[in-house]
């Protein structure tokens, strides 16, 4: 770690760098530790440009965990189109399912909220914070980012273990002063760490933790995609589905389009049997339903 820094220092720069940079995001306009939640899932390895809009429109269609544990899983799984990574919307209903046998209402404990189906330690963290103004360790790639930038300039294969105490310790212990509380710090990480990925070497690259994105079309999660949306088109049909033979054909029609090989029925069946196993579809008397 630099030793041009300590940690009170370093504080105090990204408080300041967090006045400089604040964003008027409109999930930081609310404490309802739901629409908290629901943004935080969003913004996972997505740009906030996406989720602004899909945010808002998720909150008017399902705006309570009630609602939202109520509502078919189809309707979930539609709203959730174009956000990636299908699994989460699950995740979320299943969790809203638990959170209303529970009471109803997203609990402040981080092993309670890790507890619920797709929450791990940093989206519980950011719950805490954003929501509750509560101490957490909330630790993601702009937060990382800021760390490496300022406290390991010169260091590469930074491992976790060695932010997380720091994270830890430079987060407000409670929310006594707003003007540096567990919200406004993380935000300040947040808008400061965004801003350096703009202008300098992405950090968070020199973190053991970085990996590349894998290519997204043409690969297998591309092809789940386009086959969910298929059996999500066809759930108004009079038989609430579609059949295998259809299913092949609007595929190939698809992968044709964007310049690929169709894929043959084995694998089509495949992919359809790996989806059901996850929950996301059904076959009965010959008809796949989402």
């Amino acid at each position: 770690m630099s030793d041009a820094f300590d940690l009170e220092a370093f504080r105090s720069l990204v408080l300041e760098r967090g006045r400089e940079l604040y964003r008027d995001l409109p999930w930081r306009r609310t404490r309802d530790p739901y629409a908290v939640w629901i943004s935080e899932v969003m913004l996972q390895q997505t740009q906030t440009t996406r989720v602004d809009g899909r945010w808002q429109r998720w909150l008017a269609r399902f705006p309570t965990p009630a609602a939202l544990a109520a509502a078919d899983p189809a309707d979930v799984l539609d709203e959730w189109q174009g956000l990636g990574y299908n699994r989460r919307a699950l995740a979320l209903h299943r969790a809203a399912r638990a959170v209303c046998e529970s009471g109803g209402a997203l609990p402040e404990d981080a092993a309670a909220l890790e507890a619920l189906p797709g929450i791990g330690p940093a989206t519980a963290a950011g719950i805490r914070a954003f929501a509750f103004d509560l101490h957490s360790v909330y630790l993601e790639t702009n937060v990382r980012a800021v760390f490496l930038h300022e406290l390991f300039p010169r260091e590469e294969r930074v491992a976790d273990r060695e932010l997380l105490p720091l994270v830890r310790q430079t987060c407000p212990a409670d929310a006594s002063d707003p003007a540096d509380d567990p919200r406004t710090w993380y935000y300040a990480l947040l808008d400061y760490g965004a801003y350096l990925k703009r202008t300098v070497p992405n950090p968070s690259r020199r973190s053991s933790a970085h990996t590349r994105q894998s290519r997204f079309e043409g690969s297998h999660r591309q092809k789940r995609a386009e086959l969910l949306r298929v059996l999500l088109a066809h759930r108004e049909n009079v038989a609430g589905g579609v059949d295998f033979e259809t299913i092949c054909e609007e595929l190939a029609s698809a992968e044709q389009k964007a310049g690929r090989s169709a894929l043959g029925a084995a694998d089509v069946r495949a992919l359809l049997e790996e989806l059901a196993a996850e929950g996301f579809c059904r076959q009965a008397n010959g008809v796949w339903t989402v």
